[in-house]
């Protein structure tokens, strides 16, 4: 893993020699910040292909993106470099991005395993921060922060699209599976928010356990997990994938499994057939030898950003490409226009349902209606103002 940072640490250059007129351009220098050794990466994980689990180093997408944008960089006159920088904690994560704004970085990029030490990387610095990775709600609530802008789906707009999607199906009555960790706790109460935002039930609510002690057996059994209520779909949060994985088709009632298992929101999957996705997805395992996961589109869509950024304005300074990069629509392969939102810093973009064999259908769900934009249906809107922080 090591090895492939460093490689990842390479510098990622486009558009800085094509033709002699760029030699006056000032590139948009960026850094994408990443743990030395990332857990969420390691080869037994990685290889089972949980459904919205990284499964490959975030370099990868943006490097794709600058290879990409090459044609456009050049037309502009503009160009975009990206170094990327190993840590090994909230403290070394705040050095590396302290380091890279003094070094001229006008854009810090990511993919950081802990939301704690990417709240160190945003208090550190005064350049706009991209997350390429953590869906954490209070990071768009109680712990947003002015530059900081999130690529990757919140948690509550997955919740959205999956409830969207089963009040679109009339599954109304749920049986609710919960994990046993605080972050499974956490994304249970999201969930439950957006199931009584769209008028949804929870029949039951229960929780399960994988474990070793014969005397647990019982919390895992999803024979007697889901047995002794009726209900229309089972809704089960499981962070670490294992147990939502072989839930489909083991419950006592012949019903649907969404959430962590079964039918699951994603920002983006490999078989998404329409927008040109195939055409991205296709590049992408060309490159990378592995399947586009949502955290590769995400780091790609970063990726994009800097060069719409870079475009809008090839001189800088890099007060313009900040101010560029908030305000630009993007296009990512979805259908739809995609810019951040002001009262958060969240990418607004449709979600896709899948099962991990292909993509059912998106969200928003064809009915859904919004005064101003119907992709705010998915995720915290406007009016309820989690987000203290000026923007």
């Amino acid at each position: 893993m090591r090895a492939r940072a460093a490689a990842v640490s390479v510098l990622l250059a486009a558009g800085a020699t094509a033709f002699p007129a760029l030699a006056a351009a000032v590139a948009l220098k960026a850094t994408l910040i990443v743990p030395a050794d990332d857990p969420r990466l390691e080869r037994a994980r990685a290889e089972r292909g949980y459904l919205g689990h990284p499964g490959g180093p975030a370099g990868d997408g943006v490097k794709l993106a600058l290879d990409d944008s090459q044609f456009e960089l050049d037309a502009a006159g503009a160009g975009v470099q990206v170094a990327t920088q190993s840590v090994t904690s909230a403290d070394t994560a705040r050095a590396a991005a302290i380091a890279a704004e003094k070094a001229g970085a006008a854009v810090v990029l990511v993919d950081l395993p802990s939301t704690d030490w990417l709240l160190a990387v945003a208090d550190a610095v005064k350049v706009p921060v991209l997350n390429l990775t953590d869906a954490a709600d209070r990071l768009r609530a109680q712990d947003c922060r002015p530059r900081l802008f999130h690529l990757m789906p919140s948690e509550r707009m997955r919740t959205d699209a999956l409830a969207q999607t089963l009040v679109a199906r009339k599954w109304s009555q749920l049986l609710l599976l919960v994990g046993p960790s605080a972050t499974d706790a956490q994304r249970a109460a999201t969930a439950q928010a957006s199931i009584k935002r769209y008028g949804l039930k929870v029949a039951a609510t229960r929780p399960y356990k994988l474990s070793a002690d014969p005397r647990e057996r019982d919390l895992a059994n999803p024979l007697l997990l889901t047995a002794g209520t009726t209900y229309d779909a089972v809704w089960v949060v499981d962070s670490d994938g294992e147990f939502a994985r072989s839930l489909p088709y083991r419950t006592v009632l012949p019903r649907p499994v969404v959430g962590d298992g079964g039918l699951v929101a994603l920002g983006w999957h490999a078989q998404f057939e329409r927008f040109g996705a195939p055409q991205v997805v296709r590049r992408f395992t060309k490159a990378y030898h592995r399947p586009m996961t949502a955290q590769d589109w995400t780091a790609w869509m970063a990726g994009k950003v800097l060069v719409g950024a870079a475009v809008a304005a090839p001189k800088g300074p890099a007060a313009a490409w900040g101010q560029a990069l908030a305000k630009l629509p993007v296009d990512g392969s979805k259908g739809t226009s995609m810019s951040f939102r002001a009262w958060d810093g969240q990418l607004r973009q449709p979600m896709l349902l899948t099962d991990g064999q292909g993509v059912i259908s998106t969200a928003p769900i064809e009915g859904i209606l919004h005064p101003t934009n119907i992709l705010d249906t998915l995720g915290a809107d406007a009016p309820e103002k989690l987000c203290k922080a000026p923007r």
